[in-house]
């Protein structure tokens, strides 16, 4: 495989001028990865709160966020509710045709998108989109694809460390978006 040549900080930055939708997986990247199941198959999954409060206030300051996960979850459902992300995908393989309906409905263009990934699943997104994103622990063949790799793990601060460089990138403080 060859691995892509990846952009230094300051490149990231410049190019995040230009992202206009946030398209998100789920499991290793909003979450550490890990799934706990009750007996009932009650389903819980550990959200980084630091994460989602910048999503907020992204979203609060024109970023469009969408999660395109393959597989379905309420916990997920019910996080992105209580964060108020609009565009919520979930139980598709194929991410790809997953947001192809929704980049129409805002006309946005895939080289506008950037995508955070963390495995196999991942890759046929991340080569698409303009700016492709590999949390800190994903799998090393996302990693060989990706324009920028977090310093920060899936569910460890990994979407924060993201959305504080686009707030850099658009000359913007999260703090002018916090609503009392």
């Amino acid at each position: 495989m060859i691995r892509k040549a990846r952009l230094s900080r300051r490149q990231f930055v410049e190019r995040l001028k230009n992202i206009k939708l946030l398209a998100l997986d789920v499991d290793g990247v909003l979450t550490d990865d890990s799934i706990y199941f009750g007996p009932d198959g009650f389903e819980l999954k550990r959200f980084n709160i630091s994460d989602g409060f910048l999503m907020k206030l992204a979203m609060r300051a024109g970023l469009e966020v969408a999660i395109v996960s393959g597989r379905y979850s309420t916990s997920t459902e019910s996080r992105m509710k209580d964060l108020g992300v609009k565009h919520v995908m979930q139980g598709m393989k194929e991410k790809t045709a997953m947001l192809e309906p929704l980049l129409a409905k805002l006309k946005i263009d895939f080289s506008e998108v950037a995508f955070v990934g963390n495995d196999l699943l991942d890759i046929k997104l991340a080569g698409k989109v303009g700016l492709p994103i590999a949390v800190n622990d994903a799998h090393r063949s996302l990693k060989a694809v990706a324009s920028y790799v977090t310093g920060r793990k899936g569910g460890q601060g990994a979407i924060r460390e993201i959305l504080e460089l686009y707030f850099k990138a658009r000359g913007l403080d999260p703090k002018d978006f916090i609503v009392g």
